[in-house]
C-alpha cells in the first residue's frame, strides 16, 4: 500500500559549467524572454526577468556543450561531446525529441540555424571534419564546412538572404562561405591567435570575429570584406571569448579574459563603456548575451552578471549558485526564513534563502573556504554551519556573519568523510581510519588504531551516545563520557557496509543506510532493537534525512530514486523516481514535514512538496 501523495517541485538551477580559457556559448530565445546554457548533461533554460524560474533538459547521455534556439522559437538544438545533436520541442513540458543526428564524431562547440529554422550548421572537434551543415528534418547535407586545419570554435549564419556562413578556428583563421549549398569562398587571416567567436549582426550587414589575440575585427556581411578593427590596435588586454550584437545591430558587447566586458559603438568602432568585473582569476569573462534590454555576461566562476550601462563597475544583479556537482546539503531556519546550504565538488558552499512562493536568492560566504569537495554538513545549536571536506579540515562557519575565518577551522590528521553535531557544541568527525570527537570547535578525543574502517557517524541529540557505522556492516555505540568516547562492547548490525546514518530529531530512532540497498531503523529506548528494515532501492543507498515529524525519513540511492518511508510501516512509502534524471541524489534535507529538498551531481537543488 502506498501513501496518497502529490508532488509539485521547484528547481533551483545550476550555473553554466565553466573551464578556464574556453568560451561559453549562451543562447537566447527569439522573443527575448529566456536564455539558455549547459552544465554537465543538462541544458538549463532560465527566465531572463526572473532567473529563479528555470527548466532543465536532461536527455543527453553525454556532457552537453552548446544549445541554441531555432529562430521560430519552437525548437532547441543541443550538441554534446560525442558529436550528437538533439533537436527537441520547447513548447511542451516533456520536451519531446524531434530529431537526433551525428554530424561528426567529437565535441560540438557551436551551433547556428538559418532564419527559416530549416538548416543547421554545427562545428567542433571532429576527427575527419570539423563542421557540418544539414537540413533540420532529414539530416541531408546542404554544403561543406572546409578550409580549416584545426578545431572550429564558432559558427554563425547570416539571418537575411543571400545566406552567408562564417566560422572561426584554432588555426587562427576565419572562413567565409556562400550558399546554400554552402561552399568555402576564402579564409580570413587577420588574427594572430585562436579565433574564439564569430557573429553576424541581426540585420546581416556586418559580422565580427573575436580572438585570443585580444582583437575584434569587423567585416561586410555580404562580401566578407574587412571594414575595421574595434578599439584600434587591441580591443582587450586579454583574449576575447565572446561577442553579442544589440538587437538594432548598432552596438555589440565583448567578453574577455582581462576581466572586463566592453560595449562598442560599431559606427565609430570605439568602446562606449567598460564593465570591470573584478580582480580575481574567477572574474575572467568567458561568455556574453544581449537579449532585448538585458546585457548578460558569464564569469569563470559560473556567476551570471546582469550589466548596468549607467554603473559599469557594479552589475544590476549577479546570479550565483553551483557550477560543479553538489555533494552535501543541510537546511536551517533563521529569523522565520529557511536557508538551504549546499556544498560542491570544488569546495564551494552556496546559501539559498527561500522567499515567498517560488523565489530563492543564492549567495555565498565571504573569505576563503574549503579548497576541495565538501563531503558532509550540518548546522549546530550555535548557528554554525559545520562542514567537513577532502581538504582535511572541519570548519565551523557562522550562518549569521556569513564569513569564513581561519580561527574557525580545525585541521584533521587524515581526510574526514562524515560529520554530525549535537547540542552543547558537540561534533563527531569520521575520518579515514579515525573518529574525532570535537567540543566547542576543538578536538577533545581521537579514536584511532581501529579494527574496522569507520564510514559514518551520528551523535544522539541528548549527547549521551555516539554511533559509528563501519565498512564491516557494524554500528558501534560509544558512550560520551565528559570529553571522551568509551566503547562498552555494544554494536548493532546493518545489512552491509554503512554509507550514512542519522538519529531522528527526537532521538527515538537511529536510521542506517548501507551498500546492500537497505535502510535499517533501530529503536533507541529498546536497546537499539530493529524497528524495521526498508527495502526498495535497486542500488547502493547513499544518503538519508529525517523529517521533523520523526515519523518519516527520506533516502536516496545510486538508482536515482528517492523514497520517503514511514517508520511504523515499511510498506507505506512515497517514491520519487528520476528525482534528478540521469544523476543520483547526493543530499537530502527537510524544510518542514511536507517539504523535501534534494541535490545531485547535476548541480541543481530541487524542492518537493509531499502530500501524505
Amino acid at each position: 500500500m502506498k501513501l496518497p501523495y502529490e508532488i509539485c517541485n521547484h528547481i533551483f538551477a545550476s550555473l553554466p559549467q565553466m573551464e578556464r580559457g574556453v568560451a561559453k556559448v549562451l543562447g537566447g530565445d527569439p522573443k527575448g524572454n529566456t536564455f539558455l546554457y549547459t552544465n554537465g548533461k543538462s541544458v538549463i533554460i532560465r527566465n531572463i526577468n526572473n532567473p529563479a524560474i528555470a527548466d532543465i533538459y536532461t536527455e543527453h547521455p553525454h556532457q552537453v556543450t552548446v544549445a541554441k534556439y531555432a529562430p521560430s522559437g519552437f525548437y532547441i538544438a543541443s550538441g554534446d561531446v560525442s558529436g550528437k545533436i538533439r533537436i527537441w520541442d520547447t513548447t511542451q513540458k516533456e520536451h519531446l525529441l524531434k530529431y537526433e543526428y551525428q554530424p561528426f564524431g567529437g565535441k560540438i562547440k557551436d551551433i547556428a540555424w538559418t532564419e527559416d529554422s530549416k538548416r543547421i550548421a554545427c562545428v567542433g572537434e571532429g576527427r575527419e571534419k570539423f563542421g557540418a551543415v544539414f537540413l533540420w528534418d532529414t539530416g541531408s547535407s546542404v554544403g561543406e564546412i572546409s578550409g580549416h586545419s584545426k578545431v572550429i570554435n564558432s559558427v554563425d549564419i547570416k539571418q537575411t538572404r543571400p545566406y552567408r556562413l562564417i566560422s572561426g578556428s584554432d588555426d587562427n583563421c576565419g572562413a567565409f562561405f556562400e550558399g546554400p549549398p554552402f561552399k568555402f569562398k576564402f579564409s580570413i587571416t587577420d588574427h594572430s591567435r585562436f579565433v574564439n567567436c564569430v557573429r553576424f549582426s541581426p540585420d546581416g550587414n556586418r559580422f565580427c570575429t573575436a580572438g585570443a589575440d585580444g582583437q575584434i575585427f569587423l567585416y561586410d556581411g555580404k562580401t566578407g570584406e574587412k571594414i575595421c578593427s574595434l578599439g584600434g590596435a587591441k580591443a582587450h588586454e586579454g583574449g576575447v571569448y565572446a561577442v553579442s550584437w544589440s538587437p538594432d545591430s548598432s552596438q555589440l558587447i565583448s567578453a574577455s579574459g582581462d576581466k572586463t566586458v566592453k560595449l562598442w559603438d560599431v559606427g565609430t568602432s570605439t568602446a562606449l563603456t567598460t564593465f570591470n568585473m573584478g580582480a580575481d582569476v574567477m572574474d575572467q569573462q568567458l561568455g556574453c548575451l544581449w537579449q532585448k534590454d538585458h546585457l548578460l555576461s558569464v564569469s569563470l566562476s559560473g556567476y551570471i552578471n546582469y550589466l548596468d550601462k549607467s554603473n559599469p563597475d557594479r552589475p544590476l544583479r549577479t546570479i550565483k549558485g553551483h557550477s560543479k556537482s553538489i555533494q552535501s546539503l543541510t537546511v536551517h531556519k533563521n529569523g522565520g526564513r529557511s536557508y538551504i546550504y549546499s556544498g560542491s565538488h570544488d569546495g564551494h558552499i552556496n546559501i539559498l534563502s527561500l522567499g515567498r512562493g517560488h523565489t530563492g536568492e543564492n549567495n555565498d560566504f565571504s573569505g576563503k573556504g574549503h579548497s576541495n569537495l565538501v563531503t558532509k554538513m550540518a548546522v549546530d545549536d550555535a548557528d554554525q554551519l559545520v562542514t567537513c571536506s577532502m581538504d582535511d579540515t572541519v570548519r565551523f562557519t557562522s550562518v549569521t556573519k556569513k564569513e569564513y575565518s581561519a580561527s574557525n577551522l580545525v585541521k584533521m590528521d587524515v581526510q574526514p568523510k562524515h560529520v554530525s553535531v549535537a547540542a552543547g557544541g558537540l561534533a563527531l568527525a569520521v575520518c579515514i581510519g579515525q573518529v574525532v570527537f570535537l567540543k566547542d570547535k576543538k578536538k577533545v578525543f581521537t579514536l584511532d588504531s581501529l579494527d574496522y574502517e569507520p564510514e559514518a557517524g551520528a551523535i544522539h541529540p541528548g549527547g549521551s551516545t555516539a554511533a559509528v557505522g563501519g565498512a564491516d556492516g557494524k554500528v558501534r555505540l560509544y558512550s560520551v563520557q565528559g570529553n571522551t568516547l568509551k566503547y562498552e562492547g555494544k554494536s548493532v548490525e546493518a545489512k552491509g557496509p554503512v554509507t550514512d546514518m542519522a538519529y531522528s530529531k527526537d532521538g527515538a530512532y537511529l536510521a542506517v543506510t548501507d551498500e546492500k540497498k537497505v535502510v535499517t531503523v533501530f529503536t533507541v529506548a529498546d536497546n537499539y532493537s530493529v524497528k524495521n528494515d526498508f527495502y526498495g532501492h535497486h542500488a547502493k543507498v547513499v544518503t538519508l534525512a529525517w523529517s521533523p515529524d520523526n515519523e518519516h525519513f527520506a533516502s536516496g540511492g545510486m538508482d536515482m530514486m528517492v523514497y520517503v518511508w514511514t517508520v511504523n510501516d515499511a510498506d507505506k512509502r512515497l517514491k520519487i523516481p528520476d528525482a534528478h534524471r540521469l544523476h543520483h541524489v547526493s543530499g537530502l534535507a527537510w524544510i518542514d514535514e511536507h517539504t523535501l529538498v534534494t541535490t545531485s551531481h547535476d548541480a541543481s537543488v530541487k524542492q518537493w512538496t509531499l502530500k501524505f
